[in-house]
C-alpha cells in the first residue's frame, strides 16, 4: 500500500516534470513594456535621420510641447519627489517612450480597481477589530508613542494590543523548528502568506505537514506573490496543492498588457495557526533561508513569533489579502478570541501592514517615528539602503543629534546594482556620524530596527523604494517589550561579524561601485 507521503511525493514529482515556469509572462511584465517603448523611441529617432529629415522640426516642436504638458502635469501631481526627478530624465532622454510610459503607469489600468476594493475591505473588516482598552493606558505610559498608535489604528485598524507574549529567532535554523512544531499542533486553521515559496527540502517538510493536517480536517490557505511563477513555482503548483486538499491563491499574477497594478508585490511573510500563534519577519519558504543552500554565503534573517492577543490583526491582514477577489466577505469564524497570555508578558505589541495603494507609506513611518524619538542608540538591520531624501535625512539628523545610529547591511550581496546604489549613501551618512557594516560571512536579508530598548520593530519592510512605496508589507512594532533584549543582543553578536566601514572606503568605493550608484540613483524609483 502506498502511504500518504509517497502520494505527495509522486504528485509532486510530476508537477515539477510537466509544470511551466511561467517566464513568458516577463515579456508582458512592466520591464518588458519598458524595453518595448525603448525600442519604439528609437526607431523613432532612426526613422528621422534616415527616412523623415524634412520633418525633424515638426517632430521635436511636437514632442517638446507634449513633453512640456507632461512634465507641468507630473510637478503638480502628488507623486514622490524622488520619482518627479527620475521622470524627468527619462522625458529628457527619450520624450516619447518616456510619455508613453508614464501614461501607462498613471492612468493605473486595473490600480484603481484594486485599489477600490482594499479600500471595500479595510472599511468592512475594520469592524470586527476589538474597542482596545489599552490606548488610554498606552499615551499614559508611552505619551512619545501615543501619536504613532492613533495613526496605526486609524491607517488601518492595527490595534495596540499588552497581553502578547513574543520570541524572537534570530536565525532561520531557528525558526524552522518552531515553526514546525505550531504547524504539527494546528487543529482548527492554517494560515500561510509569503512572497517566496520554492519546492526544496524546507518547502518538503512544511508541504508534508500541510496535507497531513488538510487529510485530518483543519482548514488549509496558501497564498503566495504572482512572481514565483518566473522561477521559483510551476504554473500549476495552485492545482497541485489542492489535489493535496489545501485551498491556495496567488496574488496579482502578471497578466499580458492589462494592468498596472502588478507592480505592487505582496512581499509580506505572515503565518497563522488556530489564532494562537502568528509569525512573521524576513523569513520565506525556501532553503537559502535555511543555509540548506548558500547562493551568497551565510544568510542572516530574522523571525518573530506572537502568541496571544496581537495574533488577530495578523490573521485579519491574510483574510484581508486572501479575499481580494473574493465577492462575498468572511471573517469568522477566524477572528474568534485567541487564548490571552498574561499580563506578566509586559509591554505593547502593535502589528501592522502597508499597502501601497492608500498614500500613508506605513512602514517609512514607523522607522522615522523610531529615529525621531531615539535618545541614545538606534541599531538596524536591513538587505538594502535605497533611501528617499526625507529618510535619509532622519537618519542623519539622529545621528547629528548625538544618537547612535548603526546599520548592519550585507558583505556579499544578492544583487550588485543596488547594493552600488546602498554605497552610493554612505559617505553622506558616515560624514552625519552614521556607523555602517558590512556582514562579511554573507548576506543580510533581515528587516529589524531597535532603540534604546524600548522601541523595535521586525517585519517585512527593507529599506528600499519598493517595500516603502510599492509593496504590500506587514511588521510587528514591539514597545517596551522583554524581547527587544533578545533583538539588541542579536544586533551586537551579528556585529562581532561584520566589517565597519570607514570613511575612506565610502569615499573611494571604486570606479565600477561609483558609477553603478549614480545610474541606479537616477532610476531607483521605478525599479
Amino acid at each position: 500500500m502506498v502511504s500518504p507521503k509517497e502520494t505527495s511525493a509522486q504528485k509532486r514529482l510530476q508537477l515539477l516534470k510537466r509544470g511551466k515556469k511561467g517566464l513568458l509572462h516577463l515579456v508582458f511584465s512592466r520591464t518588458g513594456i519598458m524595453t518595448l517603448l525603448i525600442l519604439l523611441q528609437l526607431g523613432l529617432m532612426l526613422l528621422m535621420v534616415l527616412r523623415f529629415q524634412d520633418y525633424q522640426v515638426h517632430y521635436y516642436g511636437l514632442f517638446t510641447l507634449l513633453s512640456t504638458v507632461t512634465v507641468l502635469y507630473m510637478l503638480n501631481s502628488d507623486t514622490d519627489p524622488n520619482a518627479k526627478i527620475t521622470w524627468l530624465l527619462i522625458l529628457l532622454l527619450a520624450p516619447a517612450a518616456g510619455m508613453l510610459l508614464y501614461a501607462y503607469v498613471h492612468t493605473d489600468l486595473g490600480h484603481r480597481a484594486l485599489k477600490e476594493r482594499m479600500r471595500h475591505i479595510n472599511k468592512l473588516s475594520q469592524r470586527t477589530l476589538p474597542t482596545s482598552p489599552t490606548d488610554h493606558v498606552l499615551a499614559e505610559e508611552y505619551p512619545q508613542d501615543a501619536g504613532l498608535a492613533r495613526f496605526l489604528r486609524a491607517a488601518g485598524g492595527f490595534v495596540a494590543y499588552d497581553r502578547t507574549d513574543v520570541r524572537y529567532f534570530p536565525l532561520g535554523e531557528d525558526f524552522f523548528p518552531a515553526f514546525l512544531e505550531d504547524l504539527k499542533s494546528a487543529r482548527q486553521f492554517i494560515f500561510l502568506e509569503y512572497f517566496i515559496i520554492e519546492n526544496g527540502w524546507m518547502w518538503d517538510q512544511v508541504e508534508d505537514i500541510l496535507a497531513e493536517k488538510a487529510r485530518a480536517g483543519v482548514e488549509v490557505r496558501v497564498l503566495y506573490d504572482g512572481t514565483c511563477e518566473f522561477t521559483k513555482l510551476p504554473h500549476s503548483f495552485p492545482e497541485y496543492l489542492r489535489s493535496l486538499g489545501l485551498k491556495c491563491r496567488i496574488f496579482a499574477r502578471v497578466k499580458p498588457f492589462v494592468s498596472t497594478h502588478y507592480n505592487y508585490r505582496d512581499h509580506r511573510k505572515i503565518a497563522v495557526i488556530d489564532g494562537r500563534a502568528a509569525y512573521t519577519g524576513g523569513i520565506n519558504l525556501a532553503d537559502e533561508y535555511v543555509n540548506k543552500t548558500h547562493p551568497f554565503g551565510h544568510w542572516k534573517d530574522t523571525a518573530v513569533r506572537l502568541e496571544g492577543e496581537a495574533v488577530r490583526s495578523f490573521t485579519l491582514m491574510f483574510l484581508q489579502m486572501w479575499q481580494v477577489e473574493d465577492r462575498k466577505l468572511t471573517f469568522e469564524p477566524w477572528l474568534s478570541a485567541p487564548p490571552a497570555v498574561s499580563p506578566a508578558a509586559g509591554g505593547y505589541v502593535i502589528p501592522y501592514g502597508d499597502c501601497p495603494l492608500d498614500d500613508q507609506p506605513v512602514g517609512e513611518w514607523v522607522y522615522t517615528h523610531i529615529l525621531n524619538t531615539a535618545r541614545d542608540y538606534v541599531h538596524i538591520m536591513t538587505p538594502y539602503l535605497i533611501l528617499g531624501h526625507e529618510l535619509e535625512d532622519a537618519l542623519r539628523f539622529a545621528a547629528r543629534r548625538g544618537v547612535e545610529v548603526s546599520i548592519i547591511l550585507p558583505g556579499i550581496p544578492d544583487k550588485r546594482l543596488p547594493f552600488a546604489l546602498a554605497k552610493s549613501h554612505y559617505r553622506s551618512l558616515i560624514e552625519a556620524g552614521v556607523q555602517i557594516y558590512e556582514y562579511t560571512p554573507g548576506f543580510i536579508h533581515a528587516k529589524s530596527f531597535v532603540s534604546d530598548g524600548i522601541r523595535g520593530t521586525v517585519g517585512t519592510v527593507n529599506l528600499d523604494y519598493r517595500s516603502l512605496s510599492h509593496h504590500f508589507e506587514c511588521g510587528a512594532y514591539l514597545l517596551d517589550t522583554p524581547v527587544l533584549a533578545h533583538v539588541e543582543a542579536d544586533f551586537q553578536e551579528t556585529l562581532k561579524r561584520c566589517h565597519r566601514v570607514t570613511w575612506q572606503e565610502a569615499a573611494h568605493p571604486g570606479f565600477w561601485w561609483r558609477l553603478g550608484g549614480m545610474l541606479m540613483k537616477a532610476f531607483a524609483p521605478l525599479l
